[in-house]
């Protein structure tokens, strides 16, 4: 016992040191090369590319994106679509940002064979300058209420509703809302030459260069500022996801999300349904909340701080019980996750965020060395305590608590033993046995000599 006790105060001298280390190493690094300048003098273009569901992830890459294009000082920022559709939430949310940001937007459904169906039609009729390419579909924007019995048409009031907000947001940006309310109340559907007859877009454009060169020298009125544009000969820049928000993206899948929930669900059912295996729970509880996530009833932020300090908690508890490190390799992974989902806030710097990456991946590395070196010592201990060497002495004498019958419990040296009668015949409580052999912790015991022939017991 106190040999356990001193090693535990050595892990947690070693996560001490890893940590600390792991700071002192995470200096800011240079964010020159992310600094991208423009050979020209020319403003540049601002480039995003949405590809498949309109996901939590995708709306944060897109907010980012949209941050760095005000920053990069871009007279033009292009969002290139092709999505089936997506969730509400976040293409409300990305529908704000095209509203309400200072520089001219254009949505661009292509290449040719794209589609920008459902959230992407939204999307769409919300941009300050609408195109599509050659062979492209917008439409079949109606809301659909998911429920166990599968997808159905949502109720009148969630209908009525997103026509209207279909029919605003059109007209907002002087498009016929009659025809955009379409869209939702008959899951109207439009190719790219009829959507430009229509007047639901403005430009036929293959390409990103080809949009370029139509709306050079064009000017346009957004929030009582008139920009005119010089895009024929701009150079581009072009948004990336990162690590997390491609994470986050996968993870704000609705399929993927629900399957993770039940995965999480169905960890501590087993967990509580078998005690004491510990895996289940802690691997349920990790999924669970990242399943709460991905079906959008928590936020990233809180999602991030939750899997910190459940990563927290579980490396405590496998320093002060004994986890076996299944609860230490838990908190590792959660802390990992955690560190990932943290988005960048505009009030931290980037270089800040890549040390802080650099100080969760040190200790996660750490914890995973030092979960090992535990493994592999308990496995090692334990081979030695069958083998009966110096770790495990047993008693060679006790006095019976209970009675033996054959099996039983014996008090030696102070402490209480599980015991059997080596030929396994009853001894009574109360007598004086001697120990003839150990088995892990079971002793097999028999009477003195002198006291055989008194023993009472029977065979």
């Amino acid at each position: 016992m106190k040999t356990f006790e001193i090693n535990k105060h050595i892990l947690i001298a070693i996560l001490l040191f890893l940590t600390t280390t792991t700071l002192i190493s995470a200096s800011p690094a240079s964010s020159a090369a992310n600094n991208i300048e423009a050979e020209s003098s020319i403003r540049p273009v601002y480039l995003i590319e949405v590809e498949g569901v309109i996901t939590t992830g995708q709306k944060n890459f897109i907010g980012r994106q949209f941050e760095n294009a005000i920053d990069a000082e871009s007279q033009l920022l292009i969002i290139r679509i092709n999505t089936p559709g997506g969730l509400v939430d976040a293409t409300m949310k990305i529908n704000e940002l095209i509203l309400n940001a200072p520089i001219p937007v254009a949505v661009l459904v292509a290449p040719s064979g794209a589609i920008a169906g459902s959230a992407g039609t939204f999307i769409l009729m919300a941009s300050d300058i609408a195109a599509m390419a050659p062979g492209t579909t917008i439409g079949a924007a109606q809301p659909v209420a998911i429920s166990p019995e599968g997808a159905g048409e949502a109720g009148e009031k969630t209908v009525t509703f997103y026509t209207s907000y279909m029919r605003n947001t059109a007209e907002a940006q002087g498009r016929p809302g009659d025809i955009a309310e379409r869209f939702v109340t008959e899951n109207l559907s439009l190719g790219s030459g009829e959507s430009l007859e229509k007047g639901m877009i403005e430009y036929l454009a293959a390409s990103v260069n080809e949009l370029m060169n139509e709306v050079d020298g064009l000017e346009i009125e957004k929030l009582g500022v008139i920009y005119k544009l010089n895009t024929a000969d701009a150079p581009i820049i072009q948004g990336e996801m990162t690590t997390a928000e491609r994470f986050q993206n996968w993870l704000s899948n609705p399929q993927i999300a629900f399957l993770v929930l039940m995965a999480g669900f169905l960890g501590i059912y087993l967990g509580l349904s078998a005690p004491g295996t510990i895996v289940p729970e802690v691997g349920g509880l990790i999924l669970l909340i990242m399943g709460i996530y991905g079906i959008g009833l928590f936020d990233v932020n809180t999602t991030g701080i939750i899997l910190l300090l459940l990563g927290l908690g579980l490396i405590m508890a496998e320093i002060f019980t004994s986890g076996f490190g299944v609860l230490g390799t838990g908190g590792a992974i959660s802390l990992a996750i955690g560190a990932i989902m943290l988005p960048v806030e505009p009030l931290m710097t980037t270089d800040w965020y890549r040390g802080f990456i650099v100080t969760v991946g040190g200790v996660v590395l750490g914890l995973v060395i030092i979960m090992l070196v535990v493994i592999q010592r308990v496995i090692k201990s334990r081979r030695r305590w069958t083998g009966g060497s110096e770790h495990f002495t047993p008693p060679e004498k006790g006095v019976t608590v209970s009675e033996l019958n054959p099996e039983g419990r014996i008090k030696a040296r102070g402490e209480y033993w599980r015991a059997r009668s080596i030929d396994d015949s009853t001894i009574p409580a109360g007598k004086e046995v001697e120990v003839v052999k150990a088995e892990t912790l079971l002793l097999w015991v028999k009477l003195p000599e002198d006291e055989k022939n008194g023993n009472t017991g029977t065979k």
